[in-house]
């Protein structure tokens, strides 16, 4: 490799090294020749989308399987398009890079009146956008362009949050050291004497008694890759494990350790809610305590007591160690739990399993949520990638007893819809060979929907259960449910992928009844999966129907607005 290298090739052989081989967005004219830069002499691939939301969507879906995802836009116009998408990773903790081609330097330096501006010769306005939504946000410089990239890439990586790179045009092919891309991005390590000290007080705190050790987990450990450790820790006998929707699925739910899903007062069982409010020992995990995943702030989990694992530290009790790492405060934990001085004990499975309907043959009965979840629950395969939207879809799927290798992604802290449908386009890119299941309703459709005409021309494989009940069925819940601002236009559902290029490549079915649905379920596994097409079912339900966790989530809704006590 030359000492000297264009600055878009040395970022582009930075995200290769980081595992990235895709790159969502939109080209306009100031990243037209970064574009270019970045595609020429790599193995990036560009993914166009429908609009720059719909790729900030998708490179958020991307990092949430890769680790890291990159949306690229054009100066003002596209990036403010894409700016809805990088705040929510940034509340969901998932490192985006936001990549935005600017006009050239001297340009902005002399304040031109030039479009995509607000033509008042302030060229920061957006930059200082992002950087309310963002872990950093730059402008690159010519002396310093390789040293704000790997800046960048390391903050996100190590805070889990997106990022904003502004690449001025003149600045694609300034040249700039290589050698710093003979090492890996220096990463950030614990704190080794704050460690020790933990990791001692822990297992004292641990050897202390006999009594239950409960791990409630969040969905920062899925976003740091620990489900290896917490299978570790669950495979002792001696912890049994809750999880938070927004990280449910970090352990099989069919795991003798497996205590189901936690969300306060609206955890649908009552031997979940007591492992976690009662345990003795309670370990909570990569968690973001939200009102939508804390069951409107109602979780009861003993905060003077309890241990938490955070990102960058550790409490455990009245006492902070700061500088520890999830990683290493999760290795502690499973050290900690094999060095208890009590033998394994068998725990029973307390998955939260609907029991099925088993609809017969000549069911022809209206479909309900009931119903709807029911034939889900008995369809999903192992390994399956479930994304559900916010609102009936995402609430429905948290009461599903997810079968080994399973996971649920949503966005329940932001809670955006729409989310999803652009953000299967990206896992799905980053894991072409796993089953996915997206779930969502036609609100939420209506937002992003122009992504299936991608999802259907790369040949992906996705199942999408499209829940067509008249509108916004969670605001519906919340109040005023015969409004009409909760209605929306009906869409013909079944002719968008023809309509979008795509109907060759398309099972498209729609079901009323639960004989209906499940009947469609297995054409969509023997004529969809495995011949290689994409399956679009359109469930018709009732306007007012909702899944139990969102019918108690929507009556106590006002609780949230005031936030926890």
């Amino acid at each position: 490799m030359p000492d000297h290298i264009p600055v878009a090739t040395y970022l582009a052989l930075r995200l290769q090294q980081l595992g990235v081989d895709h790159l969502f967005g939109l080209p306009g004219d100031y990243n037209l020749g970064l574009l270019d830069a970045l595609l020429a002499d790599s193995t990036l691939q560009w993914v166009g989308a429908a609009n720059e939301l719909n790729a900030g969507y998708a490179a958020d879906g991307y990092a949430r399987v890769r680790g890291l995802g990159v949306v690229v836009t054009t100066y003002g116009v596209g990036e403010l398009s894409a700016i809805n998408a990088i705040a929510g990773s940034f509340a969901e903790s998932v490192p985006v890079l936001q990549l935005t081609g600017s006009p050239d330097s001297a340009v902005a330096r002399r304040g031109a009146m030039v479009h995509h501006t607000l033509a008042d010769g302030d060229f920061q306005h957006f930059l200082r956008a992002y950087q309310e939504v963002t872990a950093s946000a730059e402008i690159l410089t010519p002396s310093a362009a390789h040293t704000q990239i790997d800046r960048a890439l390391t903050t996100a990586l190590d805070n889990l949050q997106p990022v904003y790179l502004s690449v001025p045009t003149d600045l694609v092919h300034t040249l700039v050291p290589s050698s710093p891309l003979r090492l890996p991005l220096p990463r950030r390590h614990s704190d080794q004497q704050s460690l020790a000290a933990f990791g001692r007080d822990l297992r004292a705190r641990l050897a202390a008694d006999d009594d239950e050790v409960t791990l409630l987990a969040g969905n920062l450990l899925e976003r740091r890759g620990l489900q290896p450790t917490v299978r570790r820790i669950a495979d002792t006998g001696r912890v049994t494990v809750a999880a938070l929707t927004a990280g449910k699925g970090i352990l099989d739910e069919n795991h003798p350790a497996a205590a189901g899903t936690y969300c306060g007062v609206m955890t649908p069982s009552e031997h979940t809610r007591q492992a976690v409010e009662k345990s003795p020992h309670l370990i909570v995990a990569g968690a973001v305590l939200s009102d939508m995943v804390t069951g409107l702030f109602s979780h009861s989990i003993g905060s003077d007591q309890a241990v938490f694992l955070d990102l960058h530290r550790a409490r455990l009790g009245g006492t902070t160690y700061e500088g520890i790492e999830l990683d290493d405060a999760m290795s502690a934990l499973a050290d900690a739990v094999d060095e208890r001085r009590e033998s394994p004990r068998p725990v029973s499975s307390t998955t939260q399993r609907p029991r099925p309907r088993h609809a017969s043959d000549d069911d022809d009965r209206p479909l309900t949520q009931d119903a709807l979840w029911s034939a889900v629950q008995d369809w999903i395969a192992p390994d399956t990638y479930v994304l559900a939207d916010v609102g009936t879809a995402f609430y429905g799927a948290a009461a599903l007893a997810l079968p080994p290798g399973c996971s649920l992604q949503g966005q329940p802290t932001w809670s955006s819809i729409g989310y999803t449908l652009p953000a299967l386009l990206g896992s799905q890119l980053a894991q072409p060979e796993r089953p996915a299941l997206l779930i969502i309703g036609d609100g939420a459709a209506q937002l992003t929907v122009q992504e299936l005409g991608t999802i259907l021309h790369r040949r992906l494989t996705p199942v999408i259960l499209l829940l067509n009940n008249a509108g916004y069925t969670v605001e519906r819940a919340i109040r005023e449910p015969d409004s009409d601002y909760h209605d929306i236009v009906p869409w013909q559902w079944t002719s968008l992928p023809a309509a979008l290029g795509g109907q060759e490549h398309a099972l498209t079915l729609t079901v009323r009844t639960p004989d209906e649905l499940r009947s469609a379920l297995r054409q969509a596994r023997t004529e969809g999966q495995e011949q290689g097409r994409a399956s679009l079912i359109e469930v018709h339900l009732d306007r007012f129907d909702t899944p139990p966790l969102l019918t108690s989530l929507t009556r106590d809704l006002d609780t949230a607005r005031r936030g926890p006590t």
